[in-house]
């Protein structure tokens, strides 16, 4: 039998990336997907990769940084799916610029969207996850505590403390309801927007990426989608059902040195 066979879950940020590796790996073990992303013509795409599978792929568009929507959304997932196993707290944003040039509009788009969307979406979706004895996974990143040099992280790592903070926080608070909360943080992951970040640079400061990832990097490359997918299938199976609260690092080494 597979691992999340005849599963509900629902994957936000889930048209292309991480997300899109979790649904892959999601689906390929059996679960059934709710999408959830911005853009519907790239969700179309993905639902399309997800048919091989032969679970049920829905798609959903919302802009999750307007906290507003959140409510009506989640109505949408219920009337989809009313029984939700597993909720995948994957969208949000990292634009790295300096502390001194950070304004407000872009500081509040980062809390929206990485801390408020995730919070009050688990929190929509509680009741249908306390009836399934689900789980939650958040995605937070190496960059809630561990700093590299010439990337001004300041507002995109305290998002990902404040999600650390909060799985652990939610877990020890509703464990006793039968509902698992952890996390997942990624190392730098070969994605379609990684590789546009590497294209805008210059010919010399790519090789100086690539040269510092086997210099950071203990296994010596990046990792790929389906690794934190991987990652997540066992998280949401019931191979973790005494796991909860963990922030478990999926980074080819990075944050051991």
């Amino acid at each position: 039998m597979k691992k999340l066979e005849n599963k509900n879950a629902v994957i936000t940020g889930g048209s292309d990336g991480i997300g899109l590796g979790i649904a892959h790996c999601f689906a390929e073990n059996g679960a059934n997907i709710i999408l959830i992303g911005r853009e519907t013509e790239k969700l179309e795409i993905a639902k399309k990769e997800l048919s091989k599978y032969q679970t049920e792929i829905f798609i959903l568009s919302a802009d999750l940084s307007d906290i507003e929507q959140l409510n009506s959304l989640s109505n949408s997932i219920l009337e989809l799916c009313p029984n939700i196993d597993v909720l995948v707290n994957n969208a949000g944003i990292g634009k790295f610029v300096s502390f001194s040039e950070m304004e407000i509009p872009l500081l509040d788009l980062h809390l929206n969207l990485n801390v408020k969307s995730p919070y009050m979406l688990t929190k929509h979706l509680l009741p249908s996850l306390i009836e399934a004895k689900g789980n939650v996974i958040n995605i937070s990143s190496y960059f809630a505590h561990r700093m590299l040099p010439n990337r001004n992280t300041t507002a995109y790592s305290l998002t990902k403390g404040a999600i650390n903070s909060f799985t652990k926080s939610l877990a020890f608070e509703i464990g006793h309801l039968g509902v698992r909360v952890n996390a997942i943080a990624p190392g730098s992951i070969s994605t379609p927007q990684l590789s546009r970040n590497l294209e805008s640079l210059t010919d010399d400061k790519q090789e100086a990426f690539h040269e510092m990832v086997k210099t950071i990097y203990p296994l010596g490359s990046i990792g790929k989608a389906d690794d934190i997918g991987k990652a997540s299938v066992f998280l949401a199976s019931e191979d973790a059902n005494w796991i909860t609260g963990t922030i478990l690092a999926v980074d080819g080494g990075l944050t051991t040195n």
